[in-house]
């Protein structure tokens, strides 16, 4: 009974688990596994874009024209391309826009599966994975108030973008009633601007004088340089055209903004799917998905993919009172450029940062050349503060505790020992700066940064340690007392544990979106300055140990009887002069060297 019970307990533990891993999975694969009753009436998948409008590789047949109430009736999907996902229905054929009628039984219960649409168990049918198929048999069978004539339709998904929606099949008839003529129950794409090849990449030439152009980095030229980002347009009576190059492996896209946050934007999408480009417009509410127009709104549209380098060109009026979410290009606003991947045409969230225009700007105004950048302001500030408070003063500071409380004995700066003065002066502002570079992620984010990962976690610890040093200082037991020895390892295990942290936190934050800097070169030169101090306290270190020595300081016997010794005393403090010089410098370097890649953002 003992061992019966802990193993009922582990079951139950792993029955839970095993309903929660089979829930998880089933909201993951919403789509891919048919279960989509929520498209019953519309027969439209929720996949955010459009249907295709072009001849259609598929067709719906059946095994017989004529049909009674009870009667079965092949009905047969199949196509000359391979395709994924489908949904089927039978319907009245003069109201192709009502409800399924009639029920299916499956030939194929492995690909295929029954729905319940219109309360009916089993008048539809889809797919049950993504799997590519190039056929599909279902039985329909006849209800008892079946209208004199039906039509089957059918949606067929190629792949997740691509799909023909409501393909209309046969039309069968009861007895001896004629067949109405079939309605074209195929939804048209709204957007009905023609498309076309664009002969040639897009340039420069011309910015700021017959047109606007937000470029990125400054002054590239999209027609020789494949990593620019390109965006430009120009005014020419009632319509602005646009047009927007870089290179990505899914999508480019721009917004209109209000301000300099993501959502509530007028935004335009360039989607790369397999070598072919959609153009749509969108606009984003919050950080949710963009929600494709439905209108058309777009003219004059044309692509090109050439070296991983996705261009699109388009043109809309000013005003687009069919679309009241379209802003108005009368008006100031901010640019916004970004890129990122794509699957089956789906867009996935952008791991960069996107090109932000440095002011807004009236659309319609005077062609200028914009700047913008990549990282907010308070981003850069953050960032600078940090590397100058950690590269520079922290490690400094600590360097002059650790090793310079020999020299200089008997000189004293403001009343307290040279090197106590050096190190608190630089500790201070090692605490000031910290302080000053914490708040600015907080000013410009608003709230806690959900996506931003260790980076956080760890500057507030490395934020409570420092603050913990400065307090601990101003509580410090006399240097003679026998207390003072707590003080001193506390002061020393918290200062390091503050500075491996605080370098840690540097690694993750040179990734953060926000302050994206240049991959793997700054890595590389965070990863020399670790190295680098390293290096330099092991020079201290062994020389505090008198490992290294002046050459033949160690021979005594040569030195003469009454020697001043005072000059092997002055080497060492010249020598750890000589090696605090190089740590300066070379940390200076390092730091100024990011410091620089900040400034280019």
């Amino acid at each position: 009974m003992r061992i019966a019970l802990p193993l009922l307990k582990m079951w139950n533990l792993q029955t839970i688990l095993a309903i929660f891993g089979s829930l998880c999975l089933t909201s993951i694969s919403a789509y891919k596994n048919g279960k989509v009753e929520k498209s019953c009436e519309s027969m439209m998948p929720e996949h955010h874009s459009q249907p295709n409008t072009t001849g259609s590789p598929y067709t719906l047949t059946v095994d017989a024209r004529k049909f009674s109430p009870g009667d079965n009736i092949r009905v047969t999907l199949s196509g000359s391309e391979h395709f994924e996902g489908f949904l089927i229905q039978a319907r009245d054929a003069t109201n192709p826009d009502g409800p399924a009628i009639g029920s299916f039984t499956l030939v194929d219960p492995v690909i295929s599966q029954r729905l319940t649409c219109n309360r009916i168990e089993g008048s539809a049918v889809s797919h049950t994975s993504n799997a590519k198929k190039t056929e599909i048999q279902v039985i329909w069978k006849a209800p008892s108030n079946a209208p004199p004539t039906v039509q089957f339709l059918a949606t067929v998904l190629a792949h997740y973008k691509i799909f023909w929606l409501k393909l209309p099949g046969p039309v069968i008839s009861q007895g001896d009633v004629t067949p109405a003529p079939s309605q074209s129950t195929t939804v048209m794409s709204t957007n009905s601007a023609s498309t076309s090849i664009l002969p040639q990449p897009f340039t420069s030439e011309g910015c700021g004088v017959s047109k606007s152009c937000l470029i990125d980095p400054v002054s590239c030229n999209p027609s020789v340089d494949t990593n620019c980002f390109f965006l430009s347009y120009s005014t020419m009576d009632q319509t602005v055209s646009f047009e927007l190059s870089g290179p990505a492996q899914g999508y480019v896209s721009f917004a209109l903004s209000k301000d300099k946050w993501m959502g509530d934007d007028d935004t335009y999408l360039c989607i790369n799917d397999e070598g072919r480009v959609s153009v749509e417009a969108a606009h984003t509410t919050g950080r949710t998905y963009p929600e494709l127009s439905s209108k058309s709104v777009l003219t004059d549209v044309g692509w090109r993919v050439s070296d991983g380098v996705i261009q699109c060109k388009f043109s809309r009026s000013i005003y687009t009172p069919q679309d009241p979410v379209r802003f108005s290009l009368n008006n100031s606003y901010y640019l916004f450029v970004a890129h990122g991947t794509a699957e089956y045409g789906m867009i996935h969230r952008h791991t960069r940062q996107p090109l932000i225009s440095s002011h807004n700007q009236i659309i319609t105004g005077p062609s200028e050349i914009l700047t913008g950048s990549r990282s907010p302001l308070l981003m850069k500030y953050h960032g600078a503060l940090m590397l100058i408070a950690w590269m520079l003063a922290g490690s400094t500071g600590k360097l002059m505790a650790a090793y310079f409380k020999p020299d200089w004995p008997e000189q004293t700066l403001f009343g307290q020992k040279i090197w106590f003065q050096v190190h608190r002066m630089l500790m201070s502002l090692t605490v000031l700066l910290t302080a000053v570079g914490f708040v600015f992620p907080f000013v410009y984010r608003g709230k806690w940064s959900t996506r931003a990962g260790a980076h956080p976690y760890l500057g507030c610890t490395v934020v409570i340690l420092t603050f913990c040093q400065p307090l601990m200082a101003a509580f410090r037991p006399a240097p003679n007392t026998s207390r003072r020895w707590i003080f001193n390892w506390l002061h020393w295990g918290v200062g390091n544990a503050a500075e491996i942290i605080a370098v840690v936190s540097m690694f993750y934050g040179i990734r953060q979106e926000s302050l994206l800097l240049p991959y793997p070169w700054t890595t590389g030169v965070l990863s020399a300055f670790v190295v680098w101090t390293i290096v330099l306290k092991l020079v201290l270190k062994l020389h505090k140990h008198d490992i290294i020595r002046k050459a033949g300081s160690g021979k005594e016997d040569e030195l003469p009887v009454l020697s001043d010794i005072s000059e092997d005393v002055t080497w060492d403090t010249k020598f750890r002069v000589a090696v605090l010089a190089v740590f300066v410098l070379g940390n200076s370097a390092f730091c100024i060297s990011l410091l620089a890649s900040i400034g280019e953002l």
